[in-house]
């Protein structure tokens, strides 16, 4: 049985990548979102991100999860 990858792995395999928060002037904040290494798209909340996965074929999952999304520039909580 093999070892589990240690946390700075799993992130980085991580299929979604959500990148750190982008202040646009006079724009919402937002972050962009990569799934499988390809730009799907801006979120400005945590519906955006799910709603890119349920495109892109990933129904279920813990957004908690390193081994799912790797949070660049903080966790899901942060927007701005």
């Amino acid at each position: 049985m093999s070892e589990p990858l240690p946390v700075e792995d799993v992130t980085e395999s991580a299929p979604v990548r959500v990148h750190v928060p982008t202040l646009d002037e006079g724009a919402r904040p937002f972050r962009r979102v990569e799934i499988l290494g390809q730009l799907v798209g801006k979120a400005y909340g945590l519906a955006d991100v799910i709603e890119f996965m349920r495109r892109a074929g990933i129904h279920e999952g813990d957004v908690h999860d390193p081994g799912l999304i790797h949070w660049q520039g903080g966790g899901l909580a942060v927007w701005a």
